[in-house]
């Protein structure tokens, strides 16, 4: 069982994926912007980082960006789950440290199979 973050500004975005990753007998811990997902990251250090985009404040870049600059935080994988789904925005979050990029609506295998990859399960 890894204990996972999930970054997000959608209350329906963070219980979906909320469930999808209980139901895989993970445990889950919420932030609801950028911001929170860097104060999250830094007081939980959990296993794994579910990280959207597209958020008032810092931005899911921003925040990973912080997050795998902090020593304390730099080994967390992070995945992107988000709407923005241009080939230069994959590029640049993946440049931003992301292990994994997908795009939302996410699909319930391709994301339990990032996070099994990105854990190394």
């Amino acid at each position: 069982m890894a204990k996972i973050l999930i970054v997000d500004d959608s209350d329906t975005h963070l219980y979906t994926l909320s469930k999808i990753v209980e139901e895989e007998g993970h445990e889950v811990i919420t932030a609801s912007n950028g911001e929170e997902g860097v104060d999250a990251a830094i007081a939980n250090t959990p296993d794994l980082i579910l990280m959207d985009v597209v958020m008032p404040g810092l931005n899911g870049f921003q925040a990973t960006r912080k997050i795998s600059k902090n020593s304390g935080t730099a080994d967390i994988p992070i995945i992107f789950v988000t709407t923005k789904n241009q080939e230069t925005d994959r590029i640049w979050g993946l440049r931003q440290g992301a292990s994994a990029y997908l795009t939302k609506p996410v699909d319930k295998k391709q994301l339990i199979s990032a996070i099994n990859d990105a854990l190394g399960a």
